[in-house]
Formats: C-alpha cells, sequence, structure tokens
C-alpha cells in the first residue's frame, strides 16, 4: 500500500514506532505506520523481516529492492534467490533462517528515460540510524545463534560506520555486548552471537566473473553453517 507524502517524520527515527512488547508480528504490523524517516514517503510499502520467531541465523542485507518493495516481502527477487541456493549449498537450512534488511524501506531513483524502472539508490548512515531500532527489535526477539551481514551496509548498521567487509568477510566474529538480552543462545559468552559477514549477493550478480564471486559467498556461507555445527 502506498503511503500519505505529506506525513511527517519523527527526528527520533524508528525508535517511537516500535513497540516493547509483542513477537515480530506485532512488530511487522507496527513497522507498517514507520514515518521514522523520509523513505516511507516513496516506497510502496514497509518491507519488514520473514522467517521463524526463533531461527538460528538472522541474515540481515542493505535494503528491499525493487521486487521486494513490490511484494513486501525481503529476497524475493534475483539476489534472494540467488542468496538461498548459496545458502543451501553451503549447508544452512533455509527453514531456520529469518531474512531481513537493515533498512526497511526501498530507496531508489526513477529512470528519467524508460517509464517504470527504479535504480537503487544505498541508504545513508542517517537513514540507517533511524531504522537500527527495528533491527534491534528483531534480533531481540528471534535472539539467533549468528547473524550474517550482507554487504557493506549490513555490516556498518550492526557493527559500526568504521566496518569494512572487505577486511573482514569470511571471518568468525561477534556482535558487540548489549545487542541480544543476556538469555541469547550463543557460543561466545552469555551475551554474544556469532557473525558472519559477506558480499551482497547482488554483489555477485553484478561481478564479472559470476562464478568466482559466487564460490567466494558460498565459501563464506560456509563458515557460518561450521559454526552453527
Amino acid at each position: 500500500m502506498g503511503t500519505s507524502r505529506g506525513e511527517e517524520t519523527t527526528p527520533d527515527g524508528a525508535a517511537d514506532f516500535v513497540p516493547a512488547r509483542g513477537g515480530l508480528a506485532t512488530l511487522r504490523r507496527a513497522a507498517e505506520g514507520c514515518r521514522g524517516c523520509p523513505l516511507f514517503r516513496d516506497a510502496t510499502q514497509t518491507v519488514f523481516g520473514a522467517g521463524p520467531e526463533h531461527a538460528r541465523t538472522v541474515v540481515v542485507g542493505e535494503q528491499p529492492g525493487n521486487q521486494e518493495d513490490r511484494e513486501g516481502e525481503p529476497f524475493v527477487g534475483p539476489a534472494g534467490r540467488l542468496l538461498r541456493k548459496a545458502l543451501a549449498e553451503a549447508g544452512i537450512d533455509e527453514e531456520e533462517v529469518y531474512f531481513t534488511n537493515a533498512v526497511k524501506h526501498f530507496k531508489f531513483a526513477p529512470v528519467k528515460e524508460g517509464g517504470k524502472r527504479r535504480i537503487h539508490k544505498a541508504p545513508s548512515l542517517r537513514e540507517m540510524s533511524a531504522c537500527r531500532p527495528w533491527l534491534d527489535a528483531e534480533l531481540r526477539r528471534v535472539e539467533p545463534e549468528l547473524v550474517l551481514a550482507l554487504g557493506g551496509t549490513a555490516g556498518k548498521s550492526l557493527m559500526g560506520n568504521s566496518f569494512k567487509v572487505t577486511e573482514s568477510r569470511g571471518a568468525l566474529l561477534y556482535l558487540p555486548a548489549g545487542t541480544l538480552p543476556a538469555t541469547a543462545r550463543s557460543r561466545g559468552g552469555d551475551d554474544a552471537c556469532g557473525l558472519v559477514a559477506t558480499v551482497h549477493p547482488s554483489a555477485v550478480l553484478r561481478a564479472t566473473d559470476r562464478k568466482e564471486a559466487y564460490r567466494g559467498l558460498v565459501a563464506d556461507l560456509g563458515v557460518a553453517a561450521r559454526f552453527l555445527t
């Protein structure tokens, strides 16, 4: 559903819209009315996360793409299909994965010539920060053992603005203390959750050598699979 373009945003980002109680279904309903940043004005709808309430793994991408914006579900476009193939090849059960994005609205620029095409634009640090309360709330509800960060935006949203996927991809890291409640299932301590960063699958689709890029993605996901076993 479209949104009213005249509505104002809140200076505190999404924090004022995130309910203190309730599970993922409650969060999803609340996110439909989020006005925490200006992106809601042009997006078709909020694209919230999807997957099991207590998934072992949370996959965090950058933002919904054109197809996700139309359908209202994450990772249903070409990059999402490639990711699901790579997860299966690495030995990660898709049925135990919760899929979401660092930013919940599609940011794009319309193509000046060519009708209805919309070109993806990377979210700004301000937009990432505004949307971070939703991601925090998802992680606290799911309490995963592992988070997979896909691409630079996801990595920065989770680990801070200095994080670089190119320097840390395929390494086993941990979310900062306090990200999850102390009751979270983990392997690195009472308040630790594993994290593996890799490239976003859309980068594989854009790569000159797709086969090599895909092998690298599967190899990174293999690190996550070994952690889970």
